[in-house]
């Protein structure tokens, strides 16, 4: 029997964010990060909410002015009023030492500090004001997240990589030179931060790029120069199915490798969508490689000319519809029930034997015949449906089978 290949993560050292801990042998984490003004205290609130209920462990907000910082304890102070334990990340440019010095409420009660080394400061001011961050980091015993991203690299790093590449007799590429330029900011960052006496301990980076094999390149050489926790994502990925491709592919074959220990989808969403698709895809693709368990997952076949499309199409939307309504209830009451495994099958050619490696599955005879479907329990035919009501009864059965296969908490 061929055994799957147990992943071992690079990372060895762990960085406690708010409640969670990121790094070494802990689940990878799957964070996001709210789009609204964040001095729109109540929107924000709304938005991170609704994030931390569709599985976001950790929400980024911007803080990128001075009402902005003064809104975060506002914020914090209110979710924690509603008993909600979620940590909130700062996201910080160009002024972040400024609104860290001048509301120390959002310095104390942020979970963590993310900066980028690009654009913390200009020309003389930049050191002095990386050192700022890192002190007040240290004084509130905050965790960051140096966040190197190539669109805003630091510019006097690159070109003093560029000049000496120049001089060579074999010059390197500019994309090679980049990349070198984006792993080197991010560890002279940490170094320095150590240097000024943050503890590696309280240390995350990521290096983010928009190219798929750029990004992929760029971690597997950053996860062999440290043992930092590393967070994962492709930098402004995109618009629909190509955001969602693009950053399936360079987050899978990173954390196949044992790269990686946050995650996050940077989907452009479509206006007036909600920000949880980025959620719902993060936590697809740990669950499709079998990293981690969210929700129970159902397997359906495409359709094809033997079935009755619309018919198992319905069945398998109403199943998911309400396995979406009824995960939040679920899991504060049904131990384990994120691995619960249901098929829902158009036709007798592959529809028995998909059924029968599930734990609950429904497999339909196919096209032009009466409503009827098979349903098989563990490997095992148990029931019957026929008629109008096969959806509900369906249903039904799953939830039976959840309040008996599942032990209660």
């Amino acid at each position: 029997m061929v055994g799957l290949q147990k992943i071992i993560r690079k990372s060895t050292l762990e960085v406690k964010v708010g409640n969670i801990l990121v790094g070494g042998k802990n689940p990878i984490v799957v964070q996001s990060m709210t789009n609204t003004p964040t001095q729109n205290i109540k929107a924000t609130i709304t938005q991170i909410i609704e994030l931390y209920n569709a599985g976001s462990e950790i929400v980024r907000v911007t803080v990128n002015d001075i009402e902005a910082a003064r809104a975060i304890p506002k914020i914090i102070n209110e979710l924690d009023r509603k008993n909600l334990n979620i940590p909130v990340v700062g996201c910080f440019h160009y002024n972040g030492h400024t609104l860290l010095s001048e509301i120390p409420d959002c310095a104390k009660l942020l979970a963590k500090y993310r900066i980028n080394p690009g654009n913390v400061g200009f020309k003389n001011k930049r050191d002095k004001n990386f050192e700022k961050i890192i002190e007040l980091a240290i004084k509130n015993k905050k965790p960051i997240r140096i966040g190197v991203n190539w669109g805003s690299l630091d510019q006097y790093l690159l070109a003093d990589l560029m000049d000496k590449n120049a001089k060579l007799n074999l010059p390197k590429s500019a994309d090679y030179i980049m990349r070198k330029a984006i792993i080197e900011s991010a560890l002279q960052s940490a170094k320095k931060a150590e240097e000024i006496g943050l503890d590696s301990n309280k240390i995350i980076l990521s290096a983010k790029l928009s190219k798929v094999q750029d990004l992929i390149s760029v971690y597997r050489e950053l996860s062999k120069k440290c043992n930092y926790p590393l967070h994962l994502g492709l930098t402004e990925a995109g618009i629909g199915i190509k955001g969602v491709i693009a950053t399936t592919a360079a987050l899978s074959t990173l954390l196949q490798e044992g790269i990686g220990d946050t995650i996050r989808a940077s989907l452009t969403p479509k206006v007036g969508e909600s920000r949880t698709t980025e959620v719902k895809l993060c936590q697809e693709i740990l669950q499709s490689l079998e990293i981690r368990d969210f929700a129970p997952q159902i397997s359906a076949c495409p359709g094809c000319g033997r079935t009755s499309s619309t018919y198992f199409q319905q069945l398998a939307q109403d199943i998911q519809k309400h396995i979406d309504e009824n995960m939040i209830y679920w899991k504060n009451k049904y131990k384990n029930v994120e691995s619960l495994k249901i098929a829902v099958m158009g036709c007798i050619v592959n529809g028995p034997g998909e059924s029968k490696h599930a734990d609950i599955g429904i497999s339909l005879p196919g096209d032009g015949e009466n409503p009827v479907a098979v349903v098989y329990t563990d490997s095992k035919k148990t029931n019957t449906l026929r008629g109008n009501n096969i959806t509900q009864e369906f249903i039904k059965l799953v939830d039976n089978y959840i309040t008996q296969k599942f032990t209660n908490k």
